[in-house]
């Protein structure tokens, strides 16, 4: 069996080897074609009038093209065929105005998306995705319009037609509900436009750049490289969080004094320190403000902004607020306090004695309830406290 088909399916390429170059050829004319039109587009200014003589033009030799391969396949005898025992001229027109819709709906399609472009490069109200949505909505509604004035000149019962499409669109709503509700979310998030592409925004669990929006997803690279795709509907279902959009970010760094230390004059010197950042603004000006009363320090919360916020810039903008504040207090005196455990042993078991048994070490809790590790004292000097 399986070798009648393949040499069936043999014996069909050999007799249309012919037929099967030339559509190729015509097919990969007319991508070739598209594409050198569109790259013509790119490089030069093109006004209106000219993008629609373009589009015109490529539209016939689309025609042109699809046309001779029905001729190539030898399919005019199976349409004459076709409409024998009709009012054969009647159908001949009606094909050949059906060609004329399609081909004019394709060169408006065409027309109206790069003259949505350059509107769109004029003016900044719209951005790159709102663009792009509203020419694939175009689009959409001019071929869908087109392909009803084409199915009206077959048939006097469009009704019924547009009937049974109707349910036919209840059923695959109730099918891709999900995908719908992803569409509608799109077109929700275009005239919201709670981001743009390059945001860096958090989405639910995920963060990072916005790459690109269409209708159905939101495309995002996280900062470990990962490429996340966030459905629209998620997007719209949960917060999102823009810190790009205000141009500037607030960046908060914790750091814990000593309880003997003066918040206050710690505090002015952390400012001062943070102040010097190159990558921290003097307007909002740094500031601290105390946060808690930690098991061994007072925790303060020194904040600072910076311009043009990115992962990156904050990620610096912290390292450098650390170093300053570290070295700053170093040069005051001020101490950083750090978990501590003092150790001491039962004054009769001579406490803990080291490997080298010369010294010991007692163990017994500090007095202020932090923990404190404290330099092991030899046995003959040990502590009874």
């Amino acid at each position: 069996m399986v070798t009648e088909i393949a040499s069936g399916v043999g014996l069909w390429l050999v007799d249309n080897t012919q037929r099967l170059l030339v559509t190729v050829a015509v097919l990969g004319g007319l991508i070739g074609l598209k594409q050198l039109v569109d790259r013509w587009r790119r490089d030069r200014e093109v006004t209106p009038r000219i993008a629609l003589v373009i589009s015109a033009v490529l539209a016939v030799c689309i025609a042109g093209g699809l046309s001779s391969l029905v001729a190539v396949w030898g399919l005019t005898g199976t349409l004459y065929s076709a409409y024998d025992g009709v009012d054969l001229g009647r159908q001949i027109a009606n094909i050949v105005l059906s060609v004329v819709i399609l081909g004019g709906a394709y060169a408006l399609s065409d027309f109206v998306g790069h003259l949505i472009k350059d509107l769109a490069r004029e003016q900044n109200a719209i951005s790159e995705h709102e663009r792009e949505i509203l020419h694939r909505t175009t689009q959409i509604t001019i071929y869908a319009f087109a392909l009803l004035v084409v199915i009206g000149l077959f048939t006097d019962n469009i009704g019924s037609l547009l009937v049974g499409a109707g349910f036919l669109g209840v059923v695959v709503g109730m099918a891709a509900r999900q995908t719908l509700g992803a569409v509608l979310a799109g077109f929700v998030i275009m005239f919201s436009k709670p981001f743009e592409v390059g945001d860096w925004v958090v989405i639910g669990e995920d963060e990072g750049t916005v790459t690109e929006i269409t209708i159905v997803n939101t495309r995002i690279q996280s900062f470990d490289g990962e490429y996340v795709m966030v459905p629209n509907d998620t997007v719209t279902s949960n917060p999102v969080r823009n810190r790009t959009r205000r141009g500037r970010l607030r960046i908060e760094v914790d750091v814990g004094v000593d309880y003997e230390t003066d918040p206050e004059r710690a505090g002015e010197i952390a400012t001062d320190a943070v102040s010097e950042v190159d990558r921290i603004l003097d307007v909002p000006a740094p500031q601290v403000v105390g946060k808690e009363f930690g098991e061994s320090s007072i925790v303060l919360g020194v904040r600072g902004w910076i311009e043009n916020p990115s992962a990156r810039r904050r990620w610096q903008a912290r390292t450098r607020m650390i170093a300053a504040i570290r070295e700053a207090f170093a040069a005051e005196d001020i101490k950083i306090p750090f978990p501590q455990r003092e150790l001491s042993g039962r004054a009769e078991t001579g406490g803990f004695r080291l490997a080298d048994g010369e010294q010991s070490v007692t163990e017994r809790p500090s007095q202020d309830g932090t923990s404190v590790k404290k330099q092991p004292q030899s046995s003959e000097g040990e502590d009874d406290d």
